[in-house]
């Protein structure tokens, strides 16, 4: 919990109102292969991982298409099945054994409504997503493939060493063989 805590301190939140607000997730550990949210159940929690890496991934054709992979220090969640306490259409799985902490939607829910501080903290969490896929959406649009990898290189470097190369593919919408001709491209 010490890594959630200190992850709300360096966000401006108070020693006192971080202890709040870690103490409304509960630890859990999910094993390599084991699904955080699987396609067509209702996503419950936000997690945030203290030890991890998942991928976020759609089924179709029988086929697994990667959309997005995060680990360490970052939050977790199907956001249209969260928000919308729907079933989900993608499937996050971990590609790792992962330690997570976790809240659910309820708990979040009433988190939001007594902790000034945390509603503060939600409400830019939020926007930094939404600013997020903006910018994921504009760069599969006006970017090349070969200028996608250059913006992972330079925002995301730690994180590409531990993605299996057949993932960042998908996620960048290109062959493996075409990823790997781009890679040595930059070496």
């Amino acid at each position: 919990m010490e890594k959630l805590a200190l992850y709300f301190s360096a966000k401006g939140i108070s020693e006192e109102e971080a202890v709040q607000i870690t103490a409304a997730f509960t630890y859990k550990k999910i094993g390599k292969g084991d699904y955080f949210v699987e396609e067509g159940k209702v996503s419950k929690y936000l997690a945030f991982i203290d030890r991890g890496l998942f991928q976020y991934f759609y089924l179709k054709d029988g086929k697994e298409i990667t959309t997005y992979i995060t680990g360490d220090n970052s939050f977790l969640l199907s956001v249209i099945s969260f928000y919308r306490q729907k079933p989900s259409k993608e499937w996050i799985r971990a590609l790792a054994d992962s330690e997570l902490w976790m809240i659910h939607y309820k708990d979040l829910e009433k988190l939001k409504s007594t902790n000034e501080a945390f509603r503060t903290f939600y409400i830019g969490a939020l926007e930094n997503l939404a600013v997020g896929m903006d910018e994921t959406r504009s760069n599969l649009i006006t970017l090349s493939a070969e200028e996608r990898y250059a913006v992972l290189m330079r925002e995301e470097a730690v994180l590409l060493q531990k993605i299996p190369l057949q993932y960042l593919a998908s996620i960048l919408g290109i062959t493996p063989r075409h990823l790997s001709r781009i890679r040595n491209n930059f070496r």
